[in-house]
């Protein structure tokens, strides 16, 4: 035990950097476990369009999601969403609702706001639009 203290003591920043990950961690571990939403694979995504009529949120820039969306997609923007202007969603409360971003970390917020405004089935696409293209599935381009 004392070889323990004397680390410590010798090497403090590095220490605290460990004690910092660890709560980090655990931080993270919770917040997932206690979220209002799951977190989908793009397999997942794309039953829930086929088989249970499930509406893409994309909450990326109106720019951002002519480059290239997925279909049908609903692009909404963070602040939208954060005023309470769901726009078309506003009727599809039971309806299954993916939140989509680039990178699946701006979106958590957002699903996050929709499960909390009565949304009942919200779901988040785990690293967003980056795993959809590795899945090498299709993008619409242009307005839609």
């Amino acid at each position: 035990m004392q070889e323990y203290i004397e680390f410590f003591q010798q090497n403090m920043i590095l220490s605290l950097a460990w004690v910092g990950i660890l709560v980090a961690l655990i931080l993270n571990i919770f917040k997932s476990s206690t979220a209002k939403y799951q977190t989908i694979s793009v397999n997942e995504l794309t039953h829930l369009i086929n088989k249970e009529d499930g509406i893409v949120v994309d909450i990326r820039s109106n720019e951002e999601f002519r480059q290239g969306h997925i279909t049908d997609a609903v692009n909404l923007l963070p602040s939208e969403i954060k005023s309470g202007s769901y726009g078309s969603l506003e009727n599809r409360k039971s309806t299954p609702i993916i939140v989509v971003c680039k990178t699946g970390q701006t979106a958590q917020e957002s699903a996050t706001l929709l499960a909390k405004a009565g949304f009942e089935k919200v779901s988040l696409l785990k690293n967003g639009l980056v795993a959809w293209n590795e899945a090498n599935l299709p993008l619409v381009r242009g307005k839609k």
